[in-house]
């Protein structure tokens, strides 16, 4: 018998072109894209609509998937049915379809973790199951199921009156309290400042001079003067006295840059406290012999750990000199790490286009350029390395508004920091007038990915676990996804959700 990864091969090199075909009709479901990997790299394709995290749809959402090479055949004929033939106009006119034509995710995956995600973030309100097996595990929620069992061969037409059924809700109730799809309407109506508040409370859970903190704590502070929230100020003032009364060092035996990147917040706290940022700036423009930041590792993470305490110290009097190293580091770094096409690798050692490394030389050009007088010689350069990156990532984002572990893999699995550092570069070029209106939407659609990923007690869900350079990108698209507290997932959509809030402001 033919396993599931070769059908999964095959659907791949045969099969996309009568999705591309069927994605090309008018209306949803439109957009290629897939649900994971089989274990041989093989991409487990899907035609999705973008309405995911649509609040405004008030239709029925419905994925149809199959479990075999027969049941592959008749999804992608019924998803082909839908969007072009009369007799389901009305079914369109009730319904957004997902499909995924094959279902063929690794065994030894005894949690489903790969198929739960994809299901629950595609918010069904009814899973329909071509299958000629035992029903599958779909995640948590509401979801209805039908399962066609071994009722093979079956038409499009007659799948179509499941569907219809699926739409009105008269399926299997597996009796839980809400569906993905009440559950991410709940989610993504939430405004940008209460995700904000309800993430500025929560962290960091681990007070530490480190970036991860710092970006919680800068971010709340911003949020504390906005809203006159004086508990908000005094929790950050009590978690870094410590370092402020130099009852604790500043460092370590061994100084790293993530820890320098953390002294970001005693720039933005000043006084007392402005010169363990003066120290942490000092640190941070030292380089190495071959152009690495001295207490880097030549990562696309030094473009952010460096910026992000020099772009602040250079905005004080006489304290230009740290803006000039800053920039000079990540015009440096574009021109190793940077592709022609704009995206970031993540090292030279690990040439793969890593998610959070995308992030974070987004977010070191941010810094950087937000900090950056209009006059300054680097500018241009800066401008347009940003910009490029900008571009690609456009490309890159997936159906849902999210980016991925790695950004250009459609397969890897859509991830909560590397979405909310995008979004924030992004939305403060918008901003600051860096790049046009035309991003506006490719910001709103990763908004509303990301607040589907923040559950309702501020812990996330698909934060790429801490990552270092690595040799192949199979090493990349292993790291294991953090579902649950976090303090870096907190931090980073803590720090979109500000951006956010400001841009919808203009």
């Amino acid at each position: 018998m033919i396993s599931a990864f070769l059908l999964a091969t095959a659907l791949a090199a045969a099969a996309e072109a009568d999705l591309r075909a069927v994605a090309a009709l008018p209306g949803e479901p439109s957009v290629v894209a897939a649900a994971s990997l089989t274990k041989d790299d093989a991409p487990i394709l899907t035609l999705e609509n973008r309405s995911a995290f649509d609040a405004a749809s008030r239709k029925r959402r419905v994925v149809l998937f199959g479990t075999s090479e027969a049941a592959a055949s008749v999804v992608i004929a019924t998803a082909r049915w839908f969007k072009s033939d009369p007799s389901a106009a009305s079914l369109r006119q009730e319904t957004e379809l997902s499909v995924l034509p094959l279902a063929a995710f690794d065994p030894a995956d005894a949690k489903a973790v790969a198929m739960t995600r994809w299901m629950t973030f595609q918010a069904p309100d009814a899973v329909v199951e071509l299958d000629e097996a035992d029903a599958h595990p779909i995640g948590p929620g509401n979801v209805l199921v039908h399962n066609w069992g071994s009722n093979l061969p079956i038409t499009p037409q007659a799948l179509g009156s499941t569907l219809r059924t699926a739409a009105s809700g008269q399926v299997q109730d597996r009796g839980l309290d809400r569906s993905p799809h009440a559950v991410m309407h709940a989610r993504v109506s939430r405004d940008p400042a209460v995700i904000a508040a309800l993430l500025a409370k929560r962290y960091p859970e681990q007070p530490a001079v480190s970036y991860i903190p710092s970006v919680a704590w800068t971010n709340t502070l911003t949020l504390a003067a906005a809203n006159g929230d004086q508990a908000l100020a005094q929790k950050v003032h009590e978690q870094t006295a410590p370092w402020i009364t130099r009852a604790q060092p500043l460092f370590g035996n061994r100084v790293l840059l993530t820890s320098i990147a953390g002294t970001m917040v005693f720039a933005e706290l000043g006084g007392d406290a402005l010169p363990l940022a003066l120290e942490g700036a000092k640190l941070a423009a030292a380089r190495k012999a071959d152009g690495i930041a001295e207490y880097g590792q030549g990562w696309t993470d030094d473009m952010f750990m460096a910026s992000a305490i020099l772009a602040r110290v250079g905005r004080l009097p006489d304290h230009r000199d740290a803006l000039d190293a800053a920039a000079q580091l990540l015009v440096d770094y574009a021109a190793r790490l940077q592709r022609p096409d704009g995206v970031f690798l993540h090292a030279a050692e690990g040439p793969f286009a890593w998610g959070r490394g995308n992030g974070f030389a987004a977010l070191g050009l941010t810094e950087t350029l937000t900090a950056l007088p209009d006059n300054h010689p680097r500018r241009p350069q800066l401008l347009t390395i940003y910009r490029r990156q900008m571009a690609a990532m456009k490309e890159h984002q997936s159906p849902d508004g999210m980016w991925r572990e790695v950004i250009d893999e459609p397969g890897a699995y859509r991830e909560e920091t590397a979405t909310a550092m995008l979004l924030t570069a992004m939305a403060r070029g918008i901003r600051l007038g860096w790049i046009d209106a035309t991003f506006t939407p490719f910001v709103e659609r990763a908004w509303l990915g990301l607040a589907a990923h923040v559950a309702e007690d501020g812990t996330l869900i698909d934060v790429c676990t801490g990552t270092g350079s690595g040799p192949t990108k199979r090493y990349y698209l292993d790291r294991a996804a953090i579902i649950g507290p976090d303090d870096r997932g907190g931090a980073m959509a803590l720090l979109a959700a500000m951006e956010v809030r400001e841009l919808r402001k203009r």
